[in-house]
Parts: C-alpha cells; structure tokens; sequence
C-alpha cells in the first residue's frame, strides 16, 4: 500500500520534472521510470524475504488459518527480526526505489550532477502543485 503511494507519487513527480525541463518523450521516461521502481522494489521485496528467512522466520505453511474472525492469534511482531523487521520490509523497498529513479531522472533525464539538492529538486512543487489542484474557485 505504502508503495503504490510512493510510486504514484514518483511518477507525478518525474513527469512534472519533465514537463519543466521540456524534455521530449515524456511518456516514454514516465513509464520506464514507472517500471525502473516495479522492478526494484520487487527485487527489494526479495531481498527482505531473504533477510527473514537468514534470520530464522518459519515458513506458514498449511497451519496458517486465513480466519478473519480470529485475528487475536496473528502474531507479527514475534519470530524474526520482532517488531523492526515488518517496519523495514515496509519502508525499504519504497525508499531504495524512490532513490533509483531520483538518481537515473537526475543523471540521465536532467543530466545534472548527483548532488542532495538535484536529486531532490521539484518535490516540493510537486507537492505545492497537488494541493493547489484541490482548491477551488470563489465567486
């Protein structure tokens, strides 16, 4: 859930850094971005499953009960890696990918150098811009 939040926002974020710098094939760097951040939080995914699986996490396997009534008995924070693991296995994935795609928007779409402030830049206005889209005209 976090994401498709993360990228959706990503993705508004690259096209309007596009639409600014008037850059041809927007679209086209749109979508591969879009797929740039599929793939790596895919492989991010893997990547946290195996951490769980090195630190002993047990398979569910057929005991697992999908019950929505019995909720109480779930029990995420214990086994590997308690309570921390779930919170990184979250966040880590969205966050290696948003920095994949500042990195190849900055370097290869903007083609400016890789510093904090470039890699950064327009989300800001990004954000400026979405609020300004909710607001409405007065008589």
């Amino acid at each position: 859930m976090i994401g498709g939040i993360v990228m959706v926002l990503t993705v508004i974020w690259v096209y309007q850094s596009l639409m600014k710098a008037k850059k041809s094939n927007v679209l086209m760097w749109v979508a591969g971005c879009a797929a740039l951040f599929f793939a790596s939080e895919f492989m991010a995914q893997i990547f946290c499953i195996e951490i769980i699986d090195a630190l002993g996490g047990k398979d569910i396997g057929s005991e697992y009960d999908p019950s929505l009534v019995d909720v109480r008995d779930r029990k995420t924070s214990e086994g590997a890696g308690g309570s921390f693991m779930p919170v990184v296995c979250e966040l880590l994935p969205s966050i290696l990918a948003f920095l994949l795609v500042a990195v190849v928007r900055t370097q290869f779409v903007l083609k400016e150098a890789l510093t904090p402030a470039n890699l950064f830049s327009g989300i800001k206005e990004m954000f400026q811009s979405i609020k300004n889209s909710f607001k409405t005209s007065g008589n």
